[in-house]
C-alpha cells in the first residue's frame, strides 16, 4: 500500500507542467517555480510517507491523560514488546478470581456443615438427657407400678453377698 502511494506521488511530481516559452525570460521563472513545486511535492511526499508508515515512531516520554484515554498507549511499541508479560498478568488475574470463587464456595459449605453439626449435637444432647431421664430408678419404678401386668417389684430385703470359696 505504501508503494502505491509512493508511485502516485512520483507521478504527481513528474506531471508538474513546466511552461516553456521560447524567447521569453519566463523559462527561468518557470524553472524556479517548478523547483519550488518539486520541493513542495517532495515535502508532501515525506509527510505522507511518515504518516503512512506501519511501524510507530518512538513514543514521547510524557504520557498525557488524553493519550491514555484515547488508546494511543495501546499502540505503543512498549506494549507490543511486553505482550507476554500482559498475557501472564491476565492469566494470574483469572487464576486469582477463580481461586477466590472456589474459596467462597468452600466457606459456604463449611458454614452449612457447621450448622448441621450444631443441630446434630443438640439432638444428641437432647436424646442423651431423655435417655438419662427414662433410666432413673424412680422413673422405672413408676412405670412398673403403672404397668399392672409386670411381675417385677422392688425387693423388700437388701441384697446380700454370696461368698464362693476358691479352690486351691
Amino acid at each position: 500500500m505504501d508503494k502505491d502511494k509512493e508511485i502516485m506521488i512520483e507521478e504527481e511530481v513528474t506531471a508538474i507542467p513546466i511552461s516553456e516559452e521560447i524567447g521569453n525570460e519566463e523559462p527561468v521563472e518557470a524553472e524556479e517555480s517548478a523547483e519550488k513545486e518539486m520541493s513542495d511535492a517532495q515535502a508532501l511526499k515525506e509527510a505522507i510517507h511518515e504518516q503512512a508508515r506501519e511501524d510507530e515512531q518512538p513514543l514521547s516520554s510524557n504520557f498525557t491523560l488524553r493519550k491514555i484515554l484515547g488508546g494511543d498507549i495501546l499502540t505503543a511499541r512498549l506494549i507490543r514488546h511486553q505482550i507476554w508479560l500482559i498475557v501472564l498478568i491476565v492469566f494470574f488475574v483469572i487464576i486469582y478470581i477463580s481461586n477466590r470463587y472456589s474459596i467462597q464456595k468452600d466457606l459456604l459449605e463449611i458454614d452449612r456443615l457447621n450448622t448441621q453439626l450444631k443441630d446434630a449435637k443438640y439432638k444428641a444432647l437432647s436424646s442423651s438427657s431423655m435417655l438419662t431421664e427414662k433410666c432413673r430408678e424412680s422413673h422405672v419404678l413408676e412405670m412398673l407400678k403403672n404397668n399392672k401386668d409386670s411381675i417385677l417389684k422392688m425387693p423388700s430385703q437388701p441384697p446380700f453377698i454370696i461368698e464362693v470359696p476358691e479352690e486351691e
